[in-house]
């Protein structure tokens, strides 16, 4: 299927989940995860009228930004190893996956102006996932205040892979709280305005649950290869 008709698709979804939480779909940001397809898949997704791309390999962003340059936003939201971010620094609007505090040192060392960061946060307490604990969150941004090149726009999650909407609703409530209690700090370098969290599988759910960036793979542009 073509990426404009799932595009269809996926807007009218927001859309719903929006309304029934009372939300404007302006508020939603729709990243299309172009991991697992190719540069002319990832074209089309910005002949459809999608703007930020999502990638989580330095070597795949990089092959795709020789092609499609800065014409989308692009959002580095996979693990980042810390001799990596060399390699994209220069090219990404938004890191999505900042979980130690020697990655934020190098981002902090490489960057040659304020990037927007978000610290990934493992609220669901699984080992095979990466991030922070939820306890962590807030003594790990503090010790950012003194990087002059790192803005925490937001925090970042991975629900569980399951179909027991309580458990999603309950991990994504967890991270808009967890968020809250950062903004109410009122640090200047962590305005923490986004919560990127839903995928193919549980957007409408994280959209309900405060959701401002979704990232949306294989729903949307499918998968390659």
């Amino acid at each position: 299927m073509k990426v404009i008709e799932n595009l269809k698709r996926i807007n009218q979804q927001i859309i719903e989940a929006c309304q029934k939480a009372g939300r404007s779909s302006d508020e939603v940001t729709l990243i299309a995860v172009t991991k697992y397809v190719s540069i002319e898949r990832a074209q089309e997704a910005l002949d459809a009228g999608i703007n930020n791309l999502g990638e989580n390999r330095d070597d795949s962003l990089l092959e795709k930004w020789d092609v499609l340059q800065d014409k989308p936003a692009w959002h580095y939201i996979g693990t980042l190893q810390t001799r990596k971010v060399k390699n994209i620094i220069d090219k990404v609007e938004y890191i999505h996956s900042l979980d130690r505090l020697s990655l934020a040192e190098e981002i902090n060392k490489r960057a040659n102006h304020k990037l927007k960061c978000l610290v990934q946060v493992n609220v669901s307490g699984e080992e095979s996932k990466h991030g922070i604990s939820a306890e962590e969150t807030i003594p790990f941004i503090k010790k950012l205040s003194n990087f002059e090149h790192i803005i925490i726009d937001g925090l970042m999650t991975m629900a569980p892979l399951t179909d027991d909407e309580q458990i999603l609703r309950d991990c994504f409530r967890k991270l808009k709280e967890l968020r809250e209690q950062v903004q109410n700090l009122k640090l200047e370098f962590a305005p923490c305005t986004n919560l990127s969290m839903g995928m193919s599988n549980d957007f409408a759910i994280a959209i309900e649950e405060g959701a401002t960036m979704i990232r949306i793979g294989t729903a949307l542009v499918g998968e390659e290869g």
